[in-house]
């Protein structure tokens, strides 16, 4: 397939993206800073400004799906306003390209830990992430409410961050999947996944058309 990514340069995206070229489909990244990517084969940069619906738009015109890893940045003061204003112009501007396959990668925090309670509504839920948890979680509010994409929203394992355990695995293949409650390891412990292996479950659910317009969760 032909797809777009967006946020190929973080975290999340740059496994994204490896997972992607490895399987053979062709790439358009969209960065701000053209120079953060390598030319790779397979793999078209183009510079735009994921605030801009307008920009999305052009450049992800004639894809057969967007993949987004969008993040506003953990250290970002203007977070929640900022995820929001990016994750609603990238909307915008992939129904305007007429693209319908839309994927996400969203966050933990809207994962509901008991009947009608999120987790980043929990006492014990971590301050300093609250703001941009709580804004991917009101993006899947809206994205909830979104008829015109055939959209998907992955939702990492708790455990999930960049210092964890699990990101020494790299990419094994393996995982299990969920849909709104957290995915626990057999002694009680959230689980986990390593960035690579959520890169293999999102790519997963695109060439499968696997969890059109639902939510899941995946971990080890």
């Amino acid at each position: 397939m032909q797809v777009a990514l967006i946020g190929a340069t973080g975290f999340v995206g740059a496994a994204v993206l490896k997972e992607l070229l490895q399987r053979g489909h062709q790439v358009v990244a969209l960065v701000r800073d053209p120079a953060k990517l390598a030319a790779e084969p397979g793999l078209k940069v183009v510079q735009a400004d994921v605030l801009d619906a307008q920009q999305v738009q052009q450049a992800v015109a004639g894809s057969d799906a967007v993949l987004s890893a969008y993040n506003a940045g953990w250290t970002n003061p203007n977070i929640y306003e900022d995820f929001l204003r990016g994750s609603r112009a990238i909307v915008q501007g992939v129904k305007a390209a007429g693209v319908a396959r839309y994927l996400v990668v969203g966050g933990a925090g809207s994962l509901y830990v008991s009947p009608g309670v999120q987790l980043v509504d929990t006492p014990e839920f971590p301050a300093f992430i609250k703001p941009g948890a709580s804004a991917a979680r009101d993006m899947y509010t809206e994205l909830q409410k979104e008829s015109a994409l055939d959209w998907t929203l992955l939702s990492p394992a708790v455990g999930f961050h960049g210092g964890s355990d699990a990101q020494s695995r790299g990419r094994t293949g393996q995982y299990r999947t969920g849909q709104d409650a957290p995915l626990m390891q057999a002694d009680g412990q959230p689980g986990d996944i390593s960035a690579q292996d959520l890169a293999v479950a999102l790519v997963d659910a695109l060439e499968q058309h696997l969890h059109s317009k639902q939510r899941f969760t995946v971990a080890y």
